[in-house]
């Protein structure tokens, strides 16, 4: 007669697995109902673990919500960070700084509806307003130090810091349920707004430098020769000929445009 097969063991947790185990189950019910609506019982009992082991990893629902936010407040501040150090020129750093909010969105959607949420005094690092904060603040030295390299006011750098941020970033909130445009395209149009203000909006802005170089061109041209049509037709004393379609100028900067 065959003797049974020993049944096999399921391979015990580390601490430091459980714990990341315990913080990735949180993170996805604190993002779909929010810290109020999810309980300590909910993320033992999805981990397959008593209430006594969240309690001995984070001391309560609290302490697990705190260090969530923390992590993803330091993932988003990080990668904003480093995308305004990358950048060469000013455009290029504003334009890496909004796509790298929009993947953060697209790739870490959970962590970004954490820290748009009204923050809970259980989040360890502050609000998401506090967040915002800091990245103006890093934006905030570039801006100053274009202001002085260009003759205007470096002490209106903070303020146009926090409008700049401040506009990326509802536009992410936005763009986290809408999803569309593509994040490339929506990185574009908002350093469109942000670098050419509504009076000098790029008719079809690009990330890519040479795009736009092609599409300043073929827009001169068409000025060109609406210019030219508009001048036979004054010459035969037409005095209701169109005005020449306007044609984005290639702003001062440090850098290509």
């Amino acid at each position: 007669m065959t003797e049974p097969a020993p049944r096999s063991r399921r391979k015990r947790m580390t601490g430091k697995e459980r714990r990341e185990q315990l913080l990735d189950i949180g993170r996805g019910l604190f993002a779909e109902r929010g810290f109020d609506g999810t309980s300590v019982e909910e993320i033992a009992a999805k981990a397959g673990v008593s209430k006594p082991v969240v309690y001995e990893h984070f001391g309560g629902k609290e302490g697990l919500y705190a260090v969530v936010v923390d992590r993803e407040m330091e993932r988003l501040l990080a990668v904003v960070t480093r995308a305004l150090t990358d950048g060469v020129h000013y455009r290029d750093k504003l334009e890496q700084a909004a796509l790298a909010l929009l993947e953060y969105i697209e790739e870490c959607s959970d962590g970004f509806r954490i820290l748009v949420r009204d923050s809970h005094g259980a989040a360890g690092t502050g609000s998401f307003a506090s967040l915002l904060s800091e990245i103006a603040h890093r934006v905030e030295h570039i801006l100053g130090r274009e202001f002085d390299r260009h003759g205007y006011d470096d002490k209106l750098a903070p303020m146009y810091a926090q409008m700049i941020v401040g506009m990326v970033a509802f536009t992410g909130q936005w763009w986290l349920e809408a999803r569309k445009p593509k994040r490339e395209e929506v990185a574009a149009h908002l350093v469109n707004l942000a670098w050419n203000g509504l009076s000098r909006l790029e008719p079809k802005p690009y990330l890519d430098p040479r795009r736009r170089r092609k599409e300043r061109e073929k827009l001169e041209k068409r000025a060109e020769k609406a210019a030219a049509k508009a001048e036979r037709r004054n010459r035969k004393g037409d005095d209701d000929a169109p005005e020449a379609p306007w044609v984005p100028q290639q702003a001062e900067s440090p850098g290509p445009a």
